[in-house]
């Protein structure tokens, strides 16, 4: 308001403009735990709409933003060297991304049967074209499988993430994988590799034997 007052000529200056603001940690990360995993994808293998249950574990298995997936192509698939390469136009960072796919990647490619016919992958089942959305379902496969209503779409992103550190993949590998222009961005996944830097610490324990050793 005091800048407008000040394009307007009401005010000389913004007599607060050089208080710093603080800034608000806004960011939401939900991660599902080993169970909700096992309970989620025993839901979308048996779940009735075939085409988004396989996208939602496609994104579970890449790590991969929604968008990305909804609109992916076969042409950008190359399962010799088990690789996706995301366009530019597909791309949040408006470059292309090189996403590694692991085998449950290509199992769920593997069940699809959409090659040659539009181009896409998930396409729907009617239509012959991508989702457009995809949430309802995503509310009933989340209450079917028992799983928080805080969670997301774009969570699984962060619970790929999560299992990536967590297995003991560095930050900058996981940073890689899901193309963060920033380095700032993977750091909000720091805190999950605590347990292990700390079997990291142990195998340097000379003057008492690691627990994990002697058990």
């Amino acid at each position: 308001m005091l800048n407008l007052a000040v394009q307007w000529d009401f005010i000389e200056k913004n007599q607060l403009a050089r208080i710093k603001l603080f800034n608000e940690d806004n960011q939401i990360e939900n991660y599902l735990d080993d169970d909700a995993i096992q309970r989620l994808v025993s839901v979308l293998k048996e779940h009735p709409r075939k085409v988004i249950a396989l996208l939602l574990m496609f994104l579970l298995s890449t790590g991969a933003r929604k968008a990305s997936a909804m609109y992916a192509k076969w042409d950008e698939i190359d399962l010799v060297n088990g690789v996706w390469r995301i366009p530019a136009t597909n791309s949040k960072s408006k470059k292309v991304a090189t996403v590694p796919l692991n085998d449950s990647a290509v199992w769920v490619l593997e069940q699809l049967h959409t090659e040659g016919a539009t181009g896409y992958i998930f396409v729907h089942e009617k239509t012959g074209k991508p989702y457009r959305a995809m949430e309802k379902t995503w509310y009933e496969i989340r209450k079917q499988a028992g799983i928080s209503d805080s969670v997301r779409i774009h969570d699984l992103r962060h619970t790929y993430a999560s299992l990536l550190v967590t297995s003991g993949r560095s930050l900058y590998e996981v940073q890689k994988i899901l193309s963060h222009s920033d380095p700032k961005i993977t750091m909000r996944y720091a805190h999950l590799s605590a347990k292990t830097l700390q079997e990291a610490a142990n195998a340097a324990s000379v003057l008492v034997p690691s627990k994990s050793a002697t058990a």
